[in-house]
């Protein structure tokens, strides 16, 4: 049985025996692979949640691969594309790989190159993920803040003294020094440098804070 979190090639490819084909060269170095005719049955298709990557024949029917990498982003569908050609240009070579393509490889091509590139496909979505995860983590932990420990916050990793916050809020220093406190706390930061790469990691959400007016909001 394959875990659930095992790495998928998905292959959209018009031509039944190039998907075989990649099928079967999956197959034979233990990656597992799900093979479409069209871009219309991967989408509809119910896709493991896991490291992935896309091999993608740029000329199909009603679509082509361009287009479709052009849907897969505007519909916030992020997976590494590694393109396949029989009729390949330079400037569509361009355009692929300035939209996020892993690879743009003309038909007929070294089996080694393709897997090459799927290896590669495979570490950048699995990097993607994990930094996607850690962002997840750290959003909650910020939601988890008061509406004053945000304010707080903003102004701490910002470079403000407590006494300089304690002004910007109307609160008494050490009022600001227990709320900082709880920040560090709950932002599980064990340093203010440590505190900065968080909000940078979360910009624009506490830059967009609002100071409000001194004593406004859940203390």
């Amino acid at each position: 049985m394959t875990p659930a979190n095992a790495p998928t090639v998905f292959v959209v490819d018009d031509d039944a025996l190039v998907r075989a084909a990649i099928q079967g060269m999956m197959k034979s170095v233990g990656l597992r692979s799900e093979i479409f005719a069209t871009p219309q049955e991967f989408i509809r298709s119910k896709r493991p949640d896991g490291p992935s990557c896309l091999i993608l024949d740029v000329r199909l029917p009603g679509i082509n691969g361009l287009e479709f990498q052009r849907e897969l982003a505007d519909a916030g569908v992020h997976i590494p594309i590694i393109f396949i050609t029989g009729h390949g240009d330079i400037p569509m070579t361009v355009k692929a790989m300035k939209s996020g393509a892993v690879e743009f490889l003309t038909k007929p091509f070294r089996d080694q190159d393709l897997l090459d590139a799927v290896h590669q496909a495979l570490d950048r979505d699995r990097v993607m993920r994990q930094q996607q995860s850690e962002l997840t983590e750290l959003q909650k932990r910020y939601d988890s803040l008061t509406i004053r420990e945000r304010q707080v916050m903003g102004l701490v990793v910002s470079g403000m003294l407590n006494k300089q916050i304690a002004f910007e809020l109307g609160n008494s220093e050490i009022t600001v020094k227990i709320q900082r406190g709880h920040v560090m706390r709950k932002m599980q930061a064990e340093s203010l440098a440590e505190l900065v790469r968080m909000a940078a990691k979360l910009e624009p959400a506490p830059a967009r804070i609002s100071l409000g007016r001194p004593g406004a909001g859940r203390e």
